[in-house]
């Protein structure tokens, strides 16, 4: 699917809830994108740092396995990093699961995706590989 190849976030897309469990199945990857975006609070005095984090989604809308940094870009030192990875980390983790539509179900698992969490928070970018 067209739909699928490619997913941008940005902070002026939001959905209706914040709450996976509550929200309507999600119908395409931008929606998914703005789902796991508005979940991400960037560390505090993180300046403009990212992480991309590589995953796969099952069709229930949770994780197959981890997610792996795949890209981390991060003033400071190896704490300064990993603090940075763990928030993004968890930030992916508690939007979970997402509920995506039949339609999106079909056609997401397995598939690699990568996600970029930025601070500040409006620059995500995220790819399906």
């Amino acid at each position: 699917m067209r739909s699928m190849a490619r997913f941008s976030a940005s902070a002026g897309v939001m959905l209706a809830s914040l709450f996976p469990a509550n929200a309507a199945p999600l119908n395409t990857m931008n929606e998914v994108g703005a789902a796991l975006q508005a979940c991400w609070t960037p560390p505090a005095g993180s300046g403009t740092a990212s992480v991309t984090l590589s995953f796969s989604f099952k069709r229930d809308g949770t994780l197959i396995g981890p997610p792996k940094p795949t890209a981390i870009k991060v003033s400071g030192d190896d704490k300064a990093r990993q603090a940075y990875v763990d928030a993004a980390t968890t930030a992916l983790r508690n939007c979970l699961p997402l509920s995506f539509s039949p339609a999106l179900a079909q056609g997401i698992p397995g598939k690699v995706f990568t996600l970029q969490f930025n601070s500040p928070k409006n620059n995500a970018k995220a790819v399906q590989q």
